[in-house]
Parts: C-alpha cells; sequence; structure tokens
C-alpha cells in the first residue's frame, strides 16, 4: 500500500510542532500550559472516542460506567483543590462555563456589569462575546487606571443604580485580583449575584497564592483548566450553593454541550492529584518568576506596566513597547527568535487599536513548570532586550534561546520519578500498539 503523501506531511507538521514549541522556544502565552507526562498518558485513552451525555449515572448513551467513575472522580478531586462544595465539568471551555452561568442568571434585555476591557475582561464577559449572543446587556463598571482595577467606591454606587442580574470579575490581561471580596455584599444587597471568571488563575488560587473568589464571596466560579492550572483545554465551574448550582448544571447539557470531551477527565484527575500535592510551591514560584522578570525587564529599560503597584501579583506581565515599534512589531520580532508572547491592548488603548496595540502580555506559568526560576527570568529578560532595544538579529538570538532552553526539558511538580516509573509506568496502556 502506498502511503498517502498528505498522511506524510500530516505526520512532518505535527513534529515539527512538538520540537519546536517543547524543545526549542521560550513559551511566554499567558493561556497557555503543558500537560506532565502522567496527565498525557491518560489524555490519549478509549475515551477520546465515547460519548456520555447527561450527568454521571443519568446519561443518555449506554457503555458509560467507567465514564461515571472517573467523571465523579475528577469532581470530587477538583473539588478538594478548589475548597468547593459542587463542581461540574462538563463545559469544554470557560467560555462555555460563562454562557451556562449567564444563561441562567438572566434573560434577554437584562442588565449585567463587567469589570472594564481595561482591567482585562474577557471577550466572553462582553456584547461582542457570549452576553451579545444571549441578548444580555453589558455594562462596564468604573476603571480605576491609577489601581488597573476596578474601582470600588464608584462601583458600589453602579451597583446600587443599575441592579443588575449579576456582576462578572475576572479577567484576560490580568495582573492583580479584582475586589470580590469588597463589592460581594454590595452586589448581593440587590439580589443580584457574583460570577468570578478565574480562567487564567485558578492555578493560583488552588496552589493558594491568591485567595479564593468563593470564599470572598462570589457565587460562581468559572475556571478553564489549562493555563495557571497545568491540565487539558477544558472548562469546569464551582460553587458552594446548592440552590444556585443546580439550574446551571441542568442547562449545561443540552443548550451549551451535548459530549463533553471524555478524554479531558482522567488528564484534569491526574493534574488535580499534582497541584494538590505540588500545588502551593508552583503557584508561589509562578508569583515569583512573574514579578523578578517584571524587575529584570524595567531594570533593563523596558516600560513595564503598574510599577508603582510592584508590576504585578499573578503569572502575568505587561509591557508597554510603543518605543520599540508597538505590539505587533513586538511580537512578531520576538517570534522570529523564539521566545512567543501575545500583542496586547493596555489599559490607556482604545478599541481601534487592537491590530497593533501597545503592549505585551507575558505569562511565565509554563516555563516556571519546566523548572525555570528567578535566575532564568533574569536571563529571559535579557534576551528580549537584546531582540527588541539593542536591535540584534533575531536568528543570532534564536540560537541562545535553543540552547537556554535544552536545560529545561522535563516537567517538574509531577510525579514524574523513579518511584513512580517503577510503580505506574505499566499499568498505562499506550494505544498505538
Amino acid at each position: 500500500m502506498t502511503i498517502p503523501k498528505e498522511l506524510e506531511k500530516i505526520l512532518e507538521i505535527t513534529k515539527e510542532q512538538n520540537t519546536w514549541r517543547r524543545k526549542e522556544t521560550l513559551n511566554l502565552i499567558a493561556s497557555e500550559n503543558v500537560m506532565s507526562p502522567v496527565a498525557e498518558s491518560v489524555y490519549m485513552s478509549d475515551y477520546m472516542s465515547r460519548y456520555a451525555e447527561g450527568k454521571p449515572y443519568k446519561r443518555f448513551y449506554q457503555g458509560t460506567k467507567y465514564v461515571d467513575e472517573i467523571e465523579t472522580l475528577t469532581m470530587d478531586l477538583m473539588n478538594q483543590v478548589t475548597s468547593s462544595k459542587f463542581c461540574d465539568m462538563r463545559p469544554i471551555s470557560g467560555t462555555v462555563a460563562n454562557a451556562a452561568v449567564f444563561r441562567v442568571l438572566a434573560n434577554p434585555g437584562d442588565k449585567a456589569l463587567i469589570a472594564p476591557v481595561q482591567a482585562g475582561a474577557h471577550v466572553s464577559h462582553t456584547r461582542f462575546g457570549t452576553l451579545g449572543a444571549l441578548g444580555i446587556e453589558h455594562i462596564e463598571l468604573p476603571f480605576d487606571k491609577e489601581n488597573i482595577n476596578v474601582d470600588v467606591d464608584k462601583s458600589i454606587k453602579m451597583i446600587e443604580e443599575v441592579k443588575p442580574k449579576f456582576v462578572v470579575m475576572g479577567g484576560s490581561l490580568y495582573l492583580f485580583p479584582h475586589p470580590a471580596k469588597e463589592l460581594s455584599p454590595h452586589i448581593h444587597a440587590v439580589g443580584a449575584k457574583l460570577v468570578y471568571d478565574a480562567a487564567h488563575v485558578y492555578g493560583l488560587i488552588a496552589g493558594k497564592a491568591w485567595s479564593n473568589p468563593l470564599d470572598d464571596g462570589a457565587d460562581f466560579l468559572n475556571v478553564s483548566t489549562h493555563k495557571t492550572f497545568p491540565g487539558p483545554q477544558g472548562g469546569a465551574i464551582f460553587s458552594n450553593n446548592e440552590d444556585y448550582y443546580k439550574p446551571v448544571s441542568r442547562t449545561i447539557f443540552p443548550w451549551f454541550v451535548s459530549n463533553h470531551h471524555l478524554h479531558r477527565l482522567p488528564a484534569t484527575a491526574v493534574t488535580a492529584l499534582e497541584m494538590r500535592e505540588f500545588g502551593e510551591e508552583y503557584a508561589s514560584q509562578i508569583v515569583r518568576n512573574a514579578k523578578k522578570l517584571a524587575e529584570s525587564l524595567a531594570s533593563l529599560g523596558f516600560k513595564v506596566v503598574g510599577e508603582h503597584l510592584g508590576y504585578t501579583k499573578s503569572h502575568q506581565v505587561a509591557v508597554d513597547v510603543r518605543p520599540q515599534g508597538g505590539g505587533a512589531k513586538a511580537a512578531k520580532t520576538l517570534e522570529e527568535a523564539n521566545i512567543i508572547v501575545n500583542k496586547n491592548l493596555l489599559p490607556y488603548d482604545g478599541p481601534e487599536a487592537v491590530s497593533n496595540p501597545s503592549g505585551l502580555r507575558i505569562g511565565v506559568q509554563e516555563m516556571t513548570r519546566f523548572g525555570m526560576k528567578e535566575g532564568e527570568m533574569e536571563e529571559i529578560a535579557s534576551l528580549f532586550k537584546k531582540v527588541l532595544i539593542d536591535g540584534k538579529e533575531p536568528s543570532q538570538i534564536k540560537r541562545e534561546v535553543m540552547e537556554m532552553r535544552k536545560g529545561y526539558l522535563s516537567v517538574k511538580y509531577t510525579f514524574q520519578d523513579g518511584e513512580w516509573e517503577q510503580k505506574f509506568s505499566s499499568k498505562v496502556i499506550p494505544m498505538i500498539i
């Protein structure tokens, strides 16, 4: 049999992707991460071929007895690391998690208050995304430019005047926690709910580097499972209030999800165990690395956002690169040097700047998981300087990046050691025999 040329091409492209992003680049996209070899080994399983519409033990398909078992175990483990009572793993993304909650909390024409775009609101919070699709009116909370955050005093007044159905905090460009604790009493006083979108910072919450919004008054905690939480791509919804949780859980299927990509479940369960064991160490190192990278970039001449606030308390660093030609040019030039970041609007950018915003958004969580610490953050900052300030050829710096990356190829904060290999590696059944 002749092997199709297209098959050869598919395998070649996939191998090139794996080699480039796993072995040759500094991956600093704030919304990405890598799974451990343990999690990846169970991700490639028969679950990826199966359907399980409905809830555990209440399915619309046969053949789901092991799906029920793994989904229940995953929810239990996720509740453990989140310190929550109720969890639904069926949203296949953070955006789907938002959609299910928004749909239950408001009807078309109702009002929702969201963190302003300048404070990092995700597109799903806006009229251009999920809120708009559901016909819910989006009104932005006042923004405190000095503190790069929601303005608490002005927001209290707006909440009392508007009386929204719900308020959304959390976001995408996200340097500092949003004031859930300060605003939640006022939100509840007008009969509204607080939805906290922790997609980006869920790993920091699970690792206790950030306070838990559920403890600060949030009614729902919506997350992604693949950013600072280093699992497979997917979403989840948490709550401590059964009366609020039940109607949302009934809405996910069939409104927003049919099958919920079952191979995510064992990989997410493994990641929850890793976070239970190593999460505090991992999350605290992420925060230290982000702060060190910000300080190092600033010391080398970059305009790092939030200097008077200590730059960042999250996994992210925001840099104004207008002196270096703007976000689009800077991100492209860095990619030529195998440094992967994304261009990003900064608080003072208007929406018209979306194609060439002022800034870069940098995330340190993936490189932290490969074992990098404060010293490596200083090295990364120097590479940024060589490319964007000194004007050295990206191809020259690319060689330095590839050499640096050789020392950071193994995932840390996991069970992958000699003892694990001896006890469990033989129990993982490979899909390709």
